[in-house]
């Protein structure tokens, strides 16, 4: 059994594109930038944010952090994207999700344009990477991909299910594992709430990739031997440590582990990808 390590290669990613930047100021550019909006006082979002300023700095990028108010209206949020739009001392921008209840999220992420949606979320993106032209990848799937590539897992003529059909990790997923490439050329199947007897497409599957969100969903008895496992999911259960409590994926790991020949760790799998992906779509940004 392999660990697919994602902290590991998320550093080598890191280091990659810091040795790139440092090309690039070499010769006399400025650094590649990378804003980030969040509105409200989200304590995740808050964190999450914060580690891609940091991730900014250490790979030698320029960062700006926009803070706004949760009251703000979508109104003035729009005009914000306008603004980022047109700053051409801005290469790529993420708007945080969850926006306040009031603003229509969809929207906003129309609003951002698709040179500059370093996310991969607007619609421009997404259809180019369903036609596999050349686009921004929405983070998390763009980790996964980079995962299996870098471990050299082997994927044409697999049967790879996905569990979860969100449109920021399942959707894309399925959809970069069919393609004709490397990693891909997969035969997929895309589970989700209502699919009946999911077990039974599970333990025909070669790899499982989990994006549900329900800790230790996958067990043992679901899966074959040699799979590889995939685990998107990241949720806290309460328990008796300091914290108070622990950071769990979908899939059962100290069971499951023992029949896989490869999966990734929750904590320190998918993770921390998605942080570097976002930074190889600023440089790529950056370099159009």
């Amino acid at each position: 059994m392999t660990i697919l390590d994602g902290k590991k290669t998320s550093n080598d990613i890191k280091s990659e594109i810091a040795i790139s930047v440092k090309e690039i100021v070499a010769k006399g550019s400025r650094p590649p930038h990378l804003a980030a909006v969040i509105v409200g006082e989200d304590g995740a979002s808050l964190t999450y944010v914060g580690s891609k300023v940091r991730a900014c700095k250490r790979v030698g990028f320029e960062s700006t952090l926009i803070k706004l108010s949760d009251k703000i209206t979508e109104s003035e949020l729009l005009l914000k994207v306008k603004e980022l739009n047109e700053n051409n001392a801005i290469d790529g921008y993420i708007v945080q999700l969850p926006l306040p209840s009031h603003i229509n999220s969809q929207k906003i992420l129309m609003a951002v344009d698709p040179d500059k949606d370093v996310d991969g979320f607007h619609p421009t993106n997404f259809g180019k990477m369903a036609l596999n032209l050349p686009t921004f990848i929405s983070a998390t799937p763009y980790g996964i991909m980079e995962l299996l590539n870098r471990y050299n897992v082997e994927t044409s003529g697999k049967h790879t299910v996905v569990i979860g059909r969100s449109d920021i990790v399942g959707r894309p997923v399925s959809i970069l594992m069919s393609r004709k490439s490397n990693p891909g050329n997969s035969t997929v199947t895309l589970a989700h709430s209502r699919t009946k007897n999911i077990k039974e497409l599970t333990l025909q599957a070669d790899i499982i990739i989990s994006a549900l969100g329900t800790p230790d969903f996958v067990t043992k008895d679901m899966v074959k031997d040699g799979v590889v496992i995939v685990d998107v999911g990241i949720t806290r259960v309460k328990d008796d440590s300091k914290k108070g409590y622990k950071i769990v994926g979908d899939v059962d790991f100290e069971n499951v582990s023992k029949k896989s020949s490869y999966i990734t760790p929750v904590p320190g799998g998918v993770g921390p990808m998605t942080i570097a992906m976002l930074l190889k779509n600023t440089l790529q940004a950056f370099l159009k």
